[in-house]
């Protein structure tokens, strides 16, 4: 397929569903080969009939990100089959539970950090090789408001996309004179699966679609992106540098 990341290979976490589904879609309509990652087999599928039903094509790699061999793996079978990565983007991650600090039950907190904050420095240390061997790498990593807010009963979380946006920034300082760009994306609230288990009462008409949000965040993955260390406000529809208010 003809496009602005067309030749290009795409890492895409949380691939089989919301956002990143839909953010793999776009991708691939750009051009780019699509390596989706996820743990549901079946929503992998359908995204593989999406994409090939448009000309596009994806390598499926069902994978628990609590598996940090597997993550592991992923890079290294990158390496020996195409040896190097253009865009990278880990948009898989857990809500965990809406508690009190004091209530969060102990394998709840540890496995949310598994896989919101150590899973994602596993792909780094796994891809940032792969990265810099492009010409022009790109790597997205979702974030949320709630980094900044850090609204009551919302610590879990809220402390995991903290976690997230200061390994964004630490990575993009050391990358800086790469052609690497690295940046963390704020969605705002979307329609997705994980927006109706945080706000149950909510009417998901008011809200975008995942098509709509993430329509905005693939172009961040192209060629021509030249901030690093920044966080893109999907709402605003601009990057934001850290010493600004969000």
């Amino acid at each position: 397929m003809a496009g602005r990341l067309s030749g290009r290979l795409a890492v895409v976490t949380g691939a089989s569903r919301g956002i990143g589904y839909q953010i793999a879609k776009g991708l691939a309509a750009e051009g780019a080969h699509v390596i989706a990652v996820a743990r549901t087999v079946g929503g992998l599928e359908e995204l593989d009939d999406e994409i090939k039903s448009a000309g596009g094509s994806t390598t499926l790699v069902p994978l628990d990100l609590t598996d940090m061999g597997g993550i592991d793996r992923l890079g290294g079978a990158i390496a020996d089959r195409w040896g190097k990565l253009d865009v990278f983007v880990a948009n898989a991650g857990l809500l965990g539970v809406l508690a009190p600090i004091g209530h969060i039950e102990a394998k709840t907190f540890e496995k949310t950090v598994t896989v919101n904050i150590t899973a994602t420095w596993r792909l780094i240390r796994s891809l940032d090789p792969l990265l810099r061997k492009s010409d022009a790498g790109r790597a997205i990593v979702m974030s949320s408001g709630a980094a900044h807010s850090a609204k009551a009963f919302w610590a879990l979380y809220a402390a995991t996309k903290a976690a997230d946006e200061a390994l964004v920034r630490s990575w993009a300082n050391e990358t800086m004179n790469s052609a690497l760009r690295v940046n963390s994306v704020n969605p705002g609230a979307t329609r997705t699966a994980m927006r109706a288990q945080a706000m149950p009462g909510e009417d998901p008409k008011t809200l975008p679609t995942a098509r709509e949000v993430a329509a905005r965040i693939v172009p961040l993955a192209f060629p021509d992106v030249t901030e690093t260390g920044k966080l893109f406000d999907v709402r605003q529809n601009r990057f934001l540098d850290y010493r600004d208010p969000a």
